[in-house]
């Protein structure tokens, strides 16, 4: 490798590091929209027990597409911005990423029309994928061990037989308990003044 090809790495890695930062600090290690996304597999618990698992169904799907203003909103109201800018190349994969796990959702809806069960069961599994490739989008390894608890738990959730209103229960903890970890832990380690 010539001094130029490596001096060239090395500027790639820099900038992609620095792409990184900006994404944790935009969002706070992602952990408000894990927060969010938490309160709604909550809320959709809530309405499992009370009302039926179909419309827990509806529930979760509805307020998944609001996961993302939201925490914009939180983010900006606690004085972050909540935002990343327009050049970085992360937020593409970020976006790339929902694609993905939109697309899967009519598995997921196609498995509840055998078992309502299997819909949030198969949502933990596609949300846990995703979150396997937030470690490249914040630099945080802590993704995989999320990715991997949620995927874990839809397995053991479904060979236990889970109904609907348990597995919401274990995906609103999980969420719930990561996006406060690494809520926490961002404001340790920037010790970023909030609102």
């Amino acid at each position: 490798m010539t001094e130029k090809s490596s001096s060239e790495s090395l500027n790639k890695l820099e900038t992609f590091r620095q792409a990184q930062t900006a994404m944790r600090n935009g969002y706070a290690n992602g952990s408000i929209g894990i927060i969010v996304s938490g309160l709604i597999w909550l809320t959709s618990a809530i309405i499992a027990y009370q009302y039926s698992a179909p419309k827990a169904i509806w529930v979760l799907f509805i307020g998944g597409m609001f996961i993302y203003p939201l925490s914009m909103l939180i983010s900006k109201l606690i004085g972050l911005a909540g935002t990343h800018n327009k050049g970085n190349e992360l937020g593409n994969l970020a976006m790339e990423g929902t694609i993905w796990m939109i697309m899967c959702i009519p598995l997921a809806f196609g498995l509840s029309l055998q078992q309502v069960e299997w819909f949030f069961q198969a949502m933990l599994l596609i949300i846990g994928g995703r979150y396997l490739t937030f470690n490249t989008i914040y630099g945080n390894k802590i993704y995989w061990v999320l990715g991997a608890i949620l995927g874990l738990s839809a397995y053991l959730l479904y060979n236990f037989k889970a109904q609907s209103f348990e597995t919401l229960l274990t995906g609103s903890f999980i969420e719930i308990s990561f996006g406060l970890f690494m809520f926490i832990s961002f404001r340790r380690d920037n010790k970023t003044t909030l609102k």
